[in-house]
């Protein structure tokens, strides 16, 4: 397994976090997916994702990561390296 990849375990956790907070149970995530693909996904549900994602895997973002993030690819790979290093 790559550094920078995922396991099914850690995508399947990230995905049910998607699922819950933006109440869309079929979302799939694309590496290209971005706020405007999902509805309800404006600042204020940006920053829960974030807190979400932090609180579930047991890591911090700092401020510079978070405004990088251009999509889901760059999220996922961001979250693995971290994942990874921790």
């Amino acid at each position: 397994m790559s550094e920078n990849t995922l396991d099914p375990n850690q995508l399947e956790k990230l995905t049910g976090i998607f699922r819950v907070l933006f109440n869309a149970p079929q979302l799939e995530l694309r590496d290209n997916l971005t706020a405007k693909d999902v509805a309800g996904w404006d600042s204020f549900n940006h920053v829960n994702l974030i807190i979400s994602i932090e609180e579930e895997f047991g890591l911090r973002f700092s401020n510079d990561e978070v405004g990088s993030l251009q999509n889901v690819g760059h999220l996922k790979h961001l979250l693995a390296s971290k994942l990874a290093s921790s």
